[in-house]
């Protein structure tokens, strides 16, 4: 008997108490039907289909050439940590200086390492309703205890200061919400966000991590930062990167700003686990922190337009309701209508067999939107060129026209 079939293995409880990101399984299963020759589209994973600006790749070059490989401070080098200061003063109004700066191995890294440092077990945390896939992942690996607050497409997926309030306990220990939101590309405006920070003032115990890396793909104007808002910024943790506003996916760096107590501890953390981040994409952030926003201004037009297509083609598509996103690059479509209904032998009960459906039937990748905590929906992401969006519409209106 081989080591890989021993049936004793004992794996540790917390693995159980998280399920693999959705959006990398719906991607698996449209690559495994890819390599059957299948022409499969997919508007599943959350990436720019841009590629990195030139600059910032050759930043990076330069970066190797002059030997910037060695290990990097943990919280980041010396360079970039100044130029998110700048950056945060510069775009958010928000006066973070460099040792309340912490760079991590992207900006998911940045929100786990700060739920580990703040979350104890038992500690209640408020997730909106949807959210992005890992939030209630991170809290449960840090035994914290989720509590949701339920938006719906009426109300632009968004939550009001009473809901809020209602949420709240002597228990609550933090807040997690985006913005622009994943999945469903809602913003809150300054106004939403003073009403939301009005609240928090009353509860100064209560932290709220604030992800803001859709922050350049807005739709509707500047970009508000909820830290910005109110008396609220010690109790802030904003969380923002490169990846989706430079395209930079792969080169994997994210940030915080936060009080310093907050930063060091999230510092010790990382310490222990990822250390510091690669050298030489740290040189290429500081090039697009620093540099021109020319391409990062193309690549927003260019996903407002991709977003106007696709509510145009979704319109007049029955069963389907449909916010307006207002930024991200992402559908959150209620598709309720369609449960309980059949095609192929097969019914449709809930958003995860829709996506199978549509999978199977017109190779179409999706994610189901009890993912992201809300089971009547599905998100698409639009991150890919206009003909894959027209002919994967084309698909979906097709299969779902069978549904009877």
């Amino acid at each position: 008997m081989t080591i890989t079939e021993k049936k004793n293995i004992r794996l540790a409880d917390r693995i159980s108490r998280i399920s693999e990101s959705e959006t990398i399984a719906m991607a698996k299963l449209g690559r495994a039907l890819g390599a059957e020759g299948k022409k499969v589209i997919s508007l599943s994973f959350g990436e720019p289909d841009f590629f990195t600006p030139d600059h910032i790749k050759e930043a990076a070059i330069a970066a190797i050439n002059n030997n910037n490989t060695f290990y990097t401070p943990v919280a980041g080098i010396p360079e970039l940590r100044e130029a998110i200061s700048l950056k945060f003063k510069r775009d958010n109004n928000l006066d973070y200086k460099t040792d309340q700066i912490v760079v991590s191995t992207g900006a998911k890294n940045s929100i786990m390492n700060t739920v580990l440092a703040l979350v104890n077990p038992g500690d209640e945390v408020i997730i909106p309703k949807p959210f992005w896939v890992s939030y209630e992942d991170m809290v449960s690996l840090a035994e914290g205890i989720p509590v949701y607050i339920d938006t719906d497409v009426e109300a632009d997926y968004k939550i009001t200061p009473q809901q809020l309030e209602d949420a709240i306990t002597p228990k609550t220990k933090m807040f997690i919400f985006s913005s622009p939101n994943n999945p469903t590309g809602s913003v809150y405006t300054k106004t939403e966000l003073e009403g939301l920070a009005a609240v928090f003032e009353k509860y100064p115990y209560v932290y709220i991590v604030s992800d803001e890396i859709y922050e350049h793909i807005n739709f509707v104007g500047k970009h508000e930062s909820i830290a910005a808002c109110g008396n609220v910024y010690p109790q802030v943790i904003t969380v923002n990167g490169v990846s989706k506003g430079f395209s930079m996916t792969g080169w994997r760096i994210g940030y915080i700003g936060a009080a310093k107590e907050i930063a060091f501890a999230c510092e010790k953390l990382q310490s222990q686990f990822t250390s510091g981040t690669n050298s030489i994409a740290q040189r290429a952030a500081v090039a697009a922190l620093t540099g021109t926003l020319e391409p990062t201004e193309k690549m927003r037009l260019a996903f407002m337009k991709r977003r106007d297509l696709c509510l145009s083609l979704m319109k007049d598509m029955d069963g389907i309701k449909l916010n307006n996103p207002d930024g991200a690059f992402y559908l959150f479509p209620d598709v309720s209508s369609f449960f309980g209904k059949s095609a192929d032998g097969k019914t449709i009960n809930n958003s995860q067999d829709l996506c199978m459906y549509l999978l199977n039937k017109v190779y179409v990748v999706t994610v189901a939107g009890s993912a992201f905590g809300n089971e009547n929906c599905i998100r698409m992401s639009y991150a890919t060129n206009e003909e894959n969006l027209r002919e994967a519409i084309t698909r979906i209106k097709s299969a779902l026209s069978e549904l009877k």
